[in-house]
């Protein structure tokens, strides 16, 4: 069944003492449940190994308190009491034929350790990334020491967790042995400093120590960023390129990444699929060794082309691996229209930082493995097949038509308008979005397979035709609309003065509206919204003044490790910005706005208001039927259930996944719906 093309991609690849099964390798990333939630990690990582991931690697791990990362939840192998944890991991990868790696991570000044309290170390002596008020200091020689046993000891553990590949870490910006490698971190003067030789020494000493430690049974890997991309740090073309080429045959496999993180997963808003290739091309031609790198990489071809080529011999992902743990099996047996593509908005990483498990927009049961007992590619068959309404084709409706299709149920899918994608459709049609459509295409596609499930488009309904409809369930999935008054997290009340200037929201921008110019622009959502439509207003010849009540533009994107590039991007179009400051009034020919701290007004010209705060959601419907309980029965009509945003606006995730969960759970006992938690255990006194 599979396209001969592909067929490189199932090559097993040696690497060191373990031989993976295909090409396919899940590379270290971050989830949110690591140490404090290691049965649903485990899971979650099983589940990829099962979809066909040749390799499974952990998050980052680490080795001890000494440098740790909380409040973010990451891997842990401290001491002995951190190996079943992680060998659960292990047990769940290799039951499914995959090898599992573990990424030591000791990280030096970009660990606070808030929580140990344990003062950390660097090269030399430095505050620590962030804005803690601490600084790390200079490790000594007796500390280097230390730490290479520390680092051995864990490789150790590992071994007994049942890993087959333990990682150097030397990536991102983040493990210590780069800080070494980079002449902006490291101003010793001893062997480990000044000349790349001096430079190189520790990751060297690692990357030997775990080689004596486990390299009889388990392969060693090193990741490391070749290129920092800031004035001053490593460069691919400079020592970059020349640290690979000195330690070239040292480790059993190289993992090659740039730094920091928001460079190795830059979203699809400012990077495209393949964006690593250019760091990547040429390295492999330098060692015997296999070299694995990411790109956000979704089509098999560019996957196979990699190969192919020799820029790489296995397939790395982190991000299309949580979109679709199902993409490798899916791509040998021929089934590459049900592929989940990433649409790289990095919803995913917003775990990490919020101390969350991860969740996806693209795939609703990522992080639900073990807690809901959610399965990516199946779902229970229903007891009592019949008929289903799902009214409105928005993300959620279309997620919630598809698992009720998939379940046995004959479903009618009610759109009011022509076009099906409800807010995705509009959305990804703004600046940088356009992969954001990927969540229509897969779903309808997945739904054009399934024979009980119909589309009626452009079929508005009242109460009663619902009624006249018959069906046992019915989902209504309206959305919501952005308010026209100002109403935010800002303002609880409607903003003075707005019939004096002309009022526009996102809705009418997205559909074709040109505001007068200047327009100002008042943010008070905080997520992407805000800044794509001052970058499209701008691109129509608009002059936008952008105001927020936050300390910077798109404050929520620190999450998705894209804030830095909006700002920067709406400061190269021009863009007037205004911040920590909230609306008071309109006028005329201005708006007032008054400063968040010292409430000190502030005058700004305006010809129009574009209010980006909060969304109303669409419940007339629902409102109409919920009046009137007795007709539901006398039509049949056993569950009556808002889905998505017309249930509570949120993101294009929380909606799939309001869609998927209505559809998987609507006919469950309310005693199977409890959320499965791991209990952490008492010490003994």
């Amino acid at each position: 069944m599979r396209d001969p093309r592909y067929d490189i991609l199932f090559e097993p690849v040696q690497i060191g003492p373990v031989r993976t099964r295909n090409r396919f390798y899940q590379v270290p990333h971050c989830n949110g449940m690591g140490h404090v939630h290691p049965s649903a990690m485990a899971s979650m990582r099983g589940i990829k190994a099962q979809g066909g991931w040749g390799v499974v690697c952990t998050e980052e791990c680490e080795i001890s308190p000494q440098s740790e990362f909380s409040p973010c939840i990451e891997a842990r192998l401290w001491d002995e009491r951190d190996i079943p944890a992680l060998a659960r991991m292990c047990e769940a990868v290799h039951q499914h034929g995959s090898l599992a790696g573990v990424e030591l991570a000791f990280n030096g000044y970009s660990a606070p350790n808030r929580y140990s309290r344990e003062i950390p170390w660097a090269p030399s002596n430095t505050p620590v990334r962030g804005y803690d008020p601490v600084q790390a200091r200079a490790m000594s020689r007796a500390d280097i020491k230390h730490l290479r046993e520390m680092h051995r000891a864990a490789a150790l553990r590992a071994r007994e967790a049942g890993f087959d590949i333990v990682y150097v870490y030397a990536g991102h910006d983040l493990g210590l042995p780069f800080h070494f490698l980079t002449p902006r971190n490291n101003r010793r003067t001893d062997e480990y400093g000044g000349v790349l030789e001096n430079r190189i020494r520790l990751l060297r000493e690692l990357i030997e120590d775990t080689r004596d430690a486990v390299g009889d049974r388990c392969a060693v890997a090193v990741r490391l960023a070749v290129d920092e991309q800031v004035s001053g740090g490593l460069s691919r073309e400079g020592e970059g390129a020349e640290i690979f080429s000195i330690l070239a045959d040292l480790p059993d496999l190289w993992d090659i990444n740039v730094a920091d993180w928001s460079n190795d997963s830059i979203t699809s808003r400012f990077a495209a699929e393949g964006y690593q290739e250019a760091f990547l091309t040429g390295l492999k031609a330098l060692t015997t060794k296999p070299v694995v790198g990411v790109g956000r990489f979704t089509s098999p071809d560019t996957m196979a082309s990699l190969v192919r080529r020799g820029v790489l011999d296995l397939i790395g992902a982190a991000r299309p691996s949580i979109a679709d743990p199902f993409l490798p099996k899916k791509i040998e047996e021929g089934r590459m229209d049900e592929i989940r593509e990433c649409i790289g908005c990095n919803v995913c990483v917003s775990g990490d930082h919020t101390s969350t498990p991860l969740r996806c927009t693209q795939n609703p049961t990522m992080g639900e493995e073990w807690r809901r007992g959610w399965h990516p590619e199946s779902v229970r068959r229903v007891h009592s097949p019949g008929r289903a309404l799902v009214i409105g084709a928005g993300p959620a409706g279309l997620e919630c038509a598809r698992v009720l299709g998939a379940r046995g149920m004959e479903v009618a899918l009610v759109e009011g308008l022509r076009q099906v994608g409800g807010r995705v459709a509009l959305e990804s049609r703004l600046p940088g979005l356009s992969n954001w459509s990927r969540v229509i295409d897969y779903r309808l596609d997945a739904l054009s397979r399934l024979a009980s499930v119909e589309i009626y488009r452009e079929s508005r309904l009242e109460a009663q035709d619902v009624l006249d409809f018959a069906a046992a369930h019915v989902f209504i999935a309206t959305g919501s609309r952005w308010r026209r008054d100002g109403l935010g997290r800002a303002l609880r009340q409607a903003l003075p003065g707005l019939e004096t200037l002309p009022i526009l929201t996102p809705d009418d921008v997205m559909a074709g509206a040109v505001p007068p110019s200047p327009v100002l622009l008042f943010d008070d959502d905080h997520y992407y919204m805000g800044s794509v439509l001052a970058e499209r207003l701008v691109v129509q010849g608009v002059d936008v003044i952008f105001v927020t009540p936050a300390a910077d533009v798109a404050t929520w994107t620190h999450n998705t490790l894209e804030q830095h590039r909006i700002q920067r991007r709406l400061l190269e179009l021009n863009v007037t910005i205004i911040t920590s400051h909230t609306l008071a009034t309109a006028t005329p020919d201005d708006a007032i706005a008054s400063c968040v701290y010292t409430g000190r007004p502030r005058v700004i010209p305006a010809a129009c208001l574009l209010l980006v705060t909060s969304r109303e959601p669409e419940q007339a419907l629902y409102g109409a039927l919920d009046q009137s309980p007795g007709s539901l029965w006398a039509a049949g009509i056993k569950t009556v259930a808002l889905v998505g945003d017309c249930l509570a606006p949120g993101t294009i995730a929380a909606a799939v996944y309001s869609g998927h969960r209505q559809a998987r759970e609507f006919d469950a006992a309310a005693d199977s719906l409890v959320m499965r938690r791991e209990i952490a255990c008492l010490e003994v006194k």
